[in-house]
């Protein structure tokens, strides 16, 4: 066998196509006669896992230039060593800015060879060190030198796994603690030259206090280090020091901010304590205080700076005691955001909506409010914060881990593209921008999923974790108000458009204009009504910002209560039942099927306070009702009107209890067919009696497809046959024009222009088609049967059962039909391929055009076709001899198939899981979009709504349950080409 590193290749296979890669490469020694040198696959290998294989080979070849004689010695390292290999092509193929460094001083690669993992304690002697008996500008040029290399180990440490996933994972903990450490040293380097320049140590007290990022040991990679200086004795020397210090660092390693001491830019640079003191007393400002609460000493006098902390520290733990703290944070937090262009509000990482800032801000006003009477929440650090707040209890432990890990990725971020050159940075490549995209989900470890490119994924990842941001901001930066407001009485209760306002902005709606409309048309006006809907909306708000399409819910709440104004139990209702309150908004935020039927039957909302009322009917019963009330009509409309009226309850009270996961699937099912069967005989009883006593004919309603078969869906039409024998004395064409009168009858009321959902009563499964006879006596029925029916309808037939009209008549005809549908010995060779042939033709034409085939429910692969049409050919083949398989029922004809021995138990649970999650799949569609559909969708607020409908956790990506879909109809379309097409 041929070594495969012998045989010829291009470099594109190790993801370079660079129009002189294959120079490049033939330069450093890693490429011959079309292949890899011997030994430097390895190194081909972990280069083409680097965020940008191009760049990083860009960058070996110029450190290659710069290295000259001592390329050999790097080169061997490389093969041999696969840490340098990771951390060394990492950076290269990460940062231009630390790959220009590496190449200005090309003997710095050794700093990146060995195991072991970055030491921090060595920072600062390093630093201090290097520039101990340095003045001036050759102390900038050291420091900055030493700096960056450690920058640089401390990058290629927390890039390597992204080159090599066997080597240790680095959390983004771990590096933002390890860049302020760094800065930390960098500081007391610049100190120590500081004092040096000055001669005049001995004359002051100087201690410096990191604020912001550093101070809570989560800096990025660039970014300016907040500080603020509090000194003792000469004030004069102390502040040339401290000026001398920020010019020293400024120069050499990063812009030393001192902004936040007090007065800001205009107050003096270093104060001593007790100036400190008496200006946090007397004349700070909230945000202050906020900023002081990631305040640490970390270079200078020691002890000055523990004193410093011990005067203000106190101060921090009373602010929220101050008037209107809680909303001048918040309007805090609204300032930032406004500063954001709107074109990039979406894009900004730190400041933007579900940016880190909201994480930040939520974050410390809780610490605030709660940490002046728990001590364990005067910690420093955004993620140590949350874990402390979760297992405290003042958020929940979901929502701080989801707060934490959305933190973490969005952070994470920011560093890798901070990375690229280095630069303060924070916004996130557009939508358009592929290779920024792919270089930034390659440097954060992303990589392809399923049909996703790698792009797509971070896009999607990126899209997840700021709209959870955003939500667990919402739901975290204002809920001590909503709590707080939960106990006044809701007389007292008022909502302004300012709050109004405040709300949307911080809920995050897509529309917030339009959604402020609504508020404003609900609240509008001095009556009782306004006011109790001021009292309500601060808590609807909260409650739709959980749902998959808040807009959307507000919307529909509005044009709820509109169309209930006049109804005086409406408000009361939602006032005083909280469970209702909930439901409904859970119902409207994810659904729009449901606000059409409540304006029209609002009679089901008390409904959402009693589970049991909910869901507590025997489906099988669930028809009696509406029979017995249309009964009580004589008048045809009429009694027609009231049986949609009733079945439109119905379809209510059952999708409300479907949304909120309180039934079951086969529960769903059977409601809305026997609900249907209620319909029809009810229409049926009601033209028979509109007809008057001449009655020459009786009359059965056969159901057939899904309605026969107990498994209608919210969008299903009616598939029936009509059935006709006449009375004595009666002729056959007497019977059926008396018959088919009723039937037009029953079909046009039913299907009738309506604001509900369709009445579609379909006969298109009856002899010949359309183009038969609407209605055909029993006998005319037979006749057909036994000398002209095709395979297909004997197929149809399977599912054929009575549900309405003359009982009697209805056995008889399925008695009648049982030899065509259950043939005596089974089908014979051709039928089978006749059937075959037909759903190969139904696969190949009736499929829309440009529809996914994979999320396609009714005739995708594996989906509902694929399912029905496996069982129904086994119980053509096999129904004469088993007499369990003789059912409509798609469920129990696996169940009966596969206790017969003709389906094993591992197959039956693919077909039966495929055809169960494509039936729930095609009734979510409906529920989400208010009118059927068998396609699911595949981006946007309606996959998002669809997945929630079929249970996935909100918050989760939808991308997840399409996955899911695709996997488990996947496994049952290879049962159904071994079944139906190969057995």
């Amino acid at each position: 066998m041929s070594d495969p590193s012998r045989t010829s290749a291009s470099p594109a296979r190790f993801g370079l196509t660079g129009p002189r890669s294959e120079e490049h490469l033939r330069a450093t020694g890693w490429w011959s006669d079309g292949r890899p040198t011997e030994g430097a696959e390895p190194v081909l290998l972990a280069l083409s896992r680097s965020p940008d294989p191009d760049l990083a080979l860009r960058g070996v070849d110029r450190v290659r230039e710069a290295l000259g004689d001592g390329w050999s010695e790097l080169t061997g390292a490389l093969r041999a060593d696969p840490v340098l290999r990771a951390r060394l092509l990492a950076v290269l193929g990460s940062s231009t800015a630390l790959a220009d460094f590496l190449v200005a001083d090309a003997g710095r690669w050794r700093l990146l060879a060995g195991t072991e993992s970055v030491d921090v304690e060595r920072f600062t002697p390093t630093l201090v060190d290097a520039v101990a008996d340095l003045r001036d500008q050759e102390a900038i040029r050291t420091l900055r030198q030493e700096y960056r290399a450690l920058l640089c180990l401390v990058a290629a440490d927390d890039l390597a796994h992204v080159v090599d996933p066997d080597l240790p994972f680095v959390g983004y903990d771990d590096v933002a603690s390890q860049i302020s450490d760094l800065a930390v040293a960098a500081l007391r380097a610049a100190l120590t030259v500081a004092f040096a320049q000055t001669h005049r140590s001995a004359e002051c007290r100087l201690s410096v206090i990191a604020m912001g990022k550093c101070g809570a040991r989560e800096l990025n990679y660039v970014s300016d280090v907040d500080v603020v200086f509090v000194g003792e004795g000469d004030i004069g020397v102390a502040t040339r020091v401290a000026s001398t210090m920020m010019q020293v660092a400024g120069q050499a390693c990063f812009e030393v901010d001192a902004a936040l001491r007090p007065e800001g830019k205009a107050g003096a640079l270093v104060r001593t304590l007790d100036g400190h003191a008496s200006y946090y007393k007397r004349w700070a400002r909230t945000w202050e205080f906020q900023a002081l609460l990631k305040a640490r000493p970390v270079a200078g006098d020691e002890e000055l700076g523990q004193q410093y902390l011990e005067v203000v520290r106190p101060l921090v733990w009373t602010a929220a005691d101050r008037d209107n703290f809680v909303p001048e944070v918040q309007a805090m937090r609204r300032r930032v955001e406004e500063h954001v262009p709107s074109e990039l509000v979406r894009r900004e990482l730190k400041l933007g909506r579900g940016g880190l800032r909201d994480v930040e801000f939520a974050v410390q006003l809780l610490q605030l409010v709660h940490g002046r009477g728990d001590e364990s929440l005067r910690i420093t650090a955004t993620t140590q914060a949350l874990a402390v707040l979760g297992k405290g209890g003042y958020i929940g432990r979901e929502d701080a881990v989801d707060f934490g890990r959305s933190y973490r990725f969005l952070r994470t971020l920011e560093h890798r593209l901070q990375l690229q050159k280095m630069l303060r940075t924070h916004l996130f490549p557009a939508d358009d921008d592929t290779a920024g995209l792919r270089w930034l989900a390659r440097a954060t470890g992303l990589s392809a999923e399923g049909r996703l490119s790698e792009s797509q994924v971070l896009l999607a990842e990126f899209r997840r974790h700021g709209n959870q941001v955003r939500r667990l901001h919402e739901k975290l930066f204002y809920r001590p108000l909503l709590e707080a407001v939960a106990n006044v009485p809701t007389e007292a209760m008022r909502l302004t458009t300012k709050e109004a306002v405040a709300r949307l902005a911080a809920l995050g709606y897509a529309a917030p204009d339009g959604a402020l409309r609504h508020i404003q048309a609900l609240t509008s006006g001095m009556s009782r009504r306004s006011r109790i809907q001021g009292a309500l909306l601060p808590l609807l708000l909260d409650l739709f910002a959980t749902t998959p399409d808040p807009d959307g819910g507000l919307l529909a709440y509005r044009k709820v209560s509109e169309a209930l104004a006049e109804t005086p139990w409406y408000l009361r209702l939602l006032r005083d039942e909280g469970a209702v309150v909930q439901r409904l908004a859970a119902l409207l935020g994810t659904s729009k099927l449901v606000p059409d039927l409540l304006v029209r039957a609002p009679e089901v909302l008390p409904m959402l306070a009693d589970t049991e009322a909910l869901v507590g009917r025997d489906p099988m019963k669930v028809g009696n009702p509406l029979r017995s009330a249309v009964a009580r009509h004589n008048a045809l409309e009429r009694a027609v009107a009231a049986a949609r009226s009733l079945r439109r309850q119905e379809l209510l009270r059952v999708a409300s209890a479907d949304l909120l996961g309180l039934t079951t699937l086969r529960t769903v099912c059977v409601s809305l067919s026997e609900v249907w069967v209620a319909v029809l005989q009810a229409a049926l009883d009601a033209a028979v009696r509109a007809s008057g006593e001449a009655r020459p004919a009786r009359v059965a309603v056969i159901g057939m497809g899904r309605l026969g078969g107990r498994e209608l869906g919210y969008g299903s039409d009616a598939d029936v046959l009509f059935v006709c024998e006449p009375v004595e004395g009666a002729t056959d064409g007497e019977a059926v024009k008396y018959a088919s009168s009723l039937a037009e009858t029953v079909r046009r009321l039913l299907g009738s222009p309506s604001q509900d959902p369709a009445l579609q009563v379909d006969a298109d499964l009856r002899p010949e088609g359309r183009q038969g006879p609407l209605v055909r006596t029993f006998e005319s029925y037979r006749a057909y049967y036994r000398q002209w029916a095709e395979v297909w309808e004997a197929q149809a037939l399977v599912r054929a059962r009575p549900i309405a009209g003359d009982a009697g008549l209805g056995e008889r005809f399925t008695e009648m039909i049982d030899p065509i549908r259950y043939p005596d010995g089974g089908l014979d060779a051709k039928a089978v391929r006749e059937i075959r042939r037909i759903k190969a033709r139904v696969d190949a034409e009736r499929l829309p055009r440009g529809a996914d085939p994979s999320t396609h429910t009714k005739l995708g692969r594996g989906g509902l076709a694929d399912v029905e049409w496996t069982i129904q050919l086994l119980q053509l083949q096999h129904a004469h001899a088993v007499p369990s398989l003789r059912t409509p029922s798609t469920i129990r004809g696996i169940g009966a198939a596969t206790e017969a021995g003709l389906l094993d138990a591992g197959d039956a649970e693919e077909l039966k899981s495929a055809w169960l999650m494509a039936t729930r799949a095609r009734n979510a569609v409906m529920l989400v979009k208010g009118k059927p559909g068998d396609q699911l969708p595949t981006t946007g607020r309606d996959l998002t709504a669809v997945a929630a409908v079929m249970g996935h956790p909100p918050g989760t990506d939808p991308g997840e349950f399409l996955d899911e879909y695709r996997r488990t109809t996947r496994r049952a379309r290879a049962v159904v080409e071994r079944v139906f097409y190969d057995s």
